[in-house]
């Protein structure tokens, strides 16, 4: 079985090509939303944050202290750095587990991530696509959708790396500007895809 993997830059619009190829059947896996999950579910992990970032990191009732981590995190990219090399591993091994348990008959799976590149877990994908939009787009859409100013999701891109580098290693690249068609290019991948697969 293929594994694709899907990134682009906050506010490009990776979920919304993501629905497209779970229309057509294709699984995909979310691991930026698999990672909020394992931090309270993978006991390597929750081990992990633990000894790291102090028994703080977590509530007497199993949830993580967003708040103490996010204190840490946030202000200094070597903290972050640690906690990144917690998190990536751990959604490595949810991804192989997911994958492992999916149909013999699925042709490919899609994995998208926000730091597919910037985790090294590209390597792992067949075929990696990019997603992009014009920069503005992607400001005025991320202030509108999560209620935060030009600035913030300034410093958020900045934590990414940029189209221009993601370009140098992603095998696809999906246009989400105003005049491309999203389904068109997603159908094109699609067969692309279903004759690697054969």
């Amino acid at each position: 079985m293929l594994k694709i993997g899907i990134t682009g830059g906050i506010g490009s619009g990776k979920t919304t090509v993501c629905k497209v190829f779970e229309t057509l059947g294709i699984p995909v896996f979310y691991a930026d939303t698999v990672a909020k999950q394992i931090m309270t579910t993978d006991p390597i992990l929750i081990q992990g944050i633990r000894e790291t970032f102090g028994s703080q990191s977590y509530f007497q009732d199993g949830s993580l202290n967003n708040k103490h981590i996010a204190n840490i995190v946030f202000a200094n990219e070597h903290e972050l750095a640690k906690l990144n090399a917690l998190v990536h591993p751990a959604v490595f091994r949810a991804f192989d587990q997911w994958d492992a348990a999916l149909p013999k008959n699925t042709p490919y799976s899609i994995k998208e991530a926000a730091l597919l590149f910037e985790s090294g877990s590209y390597k792992m994908c067949d075929k990696n696509i990019l997603v992009t939009a014009p920069h503005q787009l992607k400001i005025t859409w991320v202030t509108r959708r999560d209620g935060v100013n030009e600035a913030q999701v300034l410093a958020r891109m900045d934590k990414q790396f940029s189209d221009e580098q993601k370009l140098q290693m992603a095998d696809y690249v999906i246009s989400n500007a105003p005049n491309s068609s999203i389904i068109l290019q997603v159908l094109n991948l699609h067969q692309q895809f279903l004759e690697l697969a054969k």
